[in-house]
């Protein structure tokens, strides 16, 4: 495990296809980050899960960031389908695989396949 720490920001504003605006605490977003932290408390992970208003990619959700100091952050997208408790179990997977890397980047062959096909984007370090 790294010793930096990671975190995780979730999309809580995040929409399901054809899913009410209202209540907000009701959308997929929000339904996966209260999956995620519930997954992440039940496994004992000491991790920082933060609530996102919005991340801006609107077209894939739900949407979730890996970062961690030093290291490649991650978008990944279109977790709204499949239910949120087996994305949560995915995204603490491919954090603990994120976790273990150097640099943040998870070789291609070791990625839970959801993060193969949900990769939105990849960004630098900073500094």
């Amino acid at each position: 495990m790294s010793a930096l720490p990671t975190t995780v920001h979730v999309c809580v504003s995040c929409r399901a296809e054809g899913e009410a605006l209202e209540p907000r605490e009701a959308r997929a977003g929000a339904r996966l980050h209260r999956a995620l932290v519930s997954a992440a408390a039940a496994d004992g992970r000491d991790i920082t899960i933060v609530a996102v208003d919005c991340m801006s990619v609107c077209k894939r959700p739900v949407t979730v960031g890996l970062s961690a100091p030093g290291k490649w952050t991650y978008i990944y997208g279109d977790f709204a389908r499949v239910p949120p408790e087996d994305a949560a179990l995915t995204i603490l997977d491919g954090l603990a695989r994120y976790e273990r890397t150097e640099d943040g980047i998870i070789p291609w062959k070791e990625r839970p396949e959801a993060l193969k096909r949900g990769v939105i984007a990849r960004l630098p370090p900073i500094g």
